[in-house]
């Protein structure tokens, strides 16, 4: 198989690593399972681009795509519209589609796990057409990422620690706001804090992730109106991995679901994969059944 990566210099765990010599260890890599391996070092603005050049590319088998959430996503989607395969190297903060996939952690276990991977599909998810991963969320966690984003850190550690500050800044006032909603049981409304749609429903881990991606279903979790000290609660519980248990949360699954913002401020955001973008009032949600091929990694002995 042809394989082409992208490499993310401004990711993660890329920024400290000498990015050509990791070129060179991942194409022995690959040449040693048998593939032919070409990569691409880039800044991050030059991602997109690149991984659309590679997607389009009539040689190209498979795209690797080495970044952190959001870059992922972005390669998950041109795979998706270009019908080729996905491969993942972990390098970003959380790196959640590729632990839902079972792909080492360490970068260079990584490396050498999906070289020596095989080819499986896998379901996605969309947002009014848009493709994603992971999650899709309105409310609590876009102002998280929003303040987040003013803060700045230079590493893996301190984002997850700008994230923490975040989650103490947002405490201060939680949003609230009215959502209707429509799935196979009728149409229904509520006002909530927190919308977490996720590809496949999410396991009970200290890390949120789906337990897995072949169900073809939609998790759909919300979270009441919080206050200061609810909010505060919830992200320990959270962060420990009983936030089913929290009462703040209540969880449906589905494979279709209509969202309706009626009081939607013009300039709010919602999350996809990590990445803000803006929130129409009227969000469709799907779940694509074994839509996305993907490089499953070889387990480790």
């Amino acid at each position: 198989m042809h394989l082409a990566a992208v490499f993310n210099r401004d990711s993660g765990t890329l920024r400290t690593m000498n990015l050509e010599e990791f070129c060179a260890e991942a194409k022995d890599a690959f040449a040693a399972a048998g593939h032919e391996f070409d990569c691409q070092i880039v800044n991050g603005d030059e991602v997109v681009s690149t991984l659309e050049n590679l997607a389009t590319s009539y040689t190209v088998e498979a795209i690797i795509a080495a970044g952190g959430d959001g870059t992922i996503s972005t390669a998950a989607a041109l795979a998706l519209k270009e019908n080729k395969v996905l491969g993942l190297l972990p390098a970003g903060t959380m790196n959640l589609f590729a632990r839902t996939l079972g792909v080492p952690q360490d970068i260079h276990r990584a490396v050498h796990a999906i070289a020596q991977g095989t080819v499986g599909s896998v379901d996605i998810a969309t947002a009014n057409q848009q493709p994603f991963v992971h999650q899709f969320s309105v409310g609590i966690h876009p102002r998280l990422v929003r303040i987040r984003n003013g803060m700045v850190y230079r590493s893996r550690v301190g984002k997850m620690l700008a994230s923490l500050r975040a989650i103490a800044a947002a405490a201060a006032n939680p949003p609230k706001f009215d959502v209707e909603y429509t799935d196979s049981t009728g149409k229904h409304s509520r006002t909530v804090s927190g919308i977490a749609v996720s590809n496949n429903p999410l396991d009970d881990g200290p890390v949120p992730v789906a337990g897995q991606l072949d169900s073809g279903r939609l998790g759909v979790y919300f979270a009441a109106p919080v206050t200061t000290g609810e909010l505060i609660g919830l992200a320990i519980d959270v962060l420990l991995g009983r936030w089913r248990n929290n009462p703040q949360v209540t969880e449906l699954e589905c494979t279709q679901l209509e969202l309706h913002f009626p009081k939607r401020k013009k300039d709010a955001q919602a999350v996809i994969d990590g990445e803000l973008i803006d929130l129409d009032r009227k969000v469709i949600l799907k779940a694509v059944p074994q839509a996305l091929r993907v490089i499953l990694p070889k387990a480790e002995s």
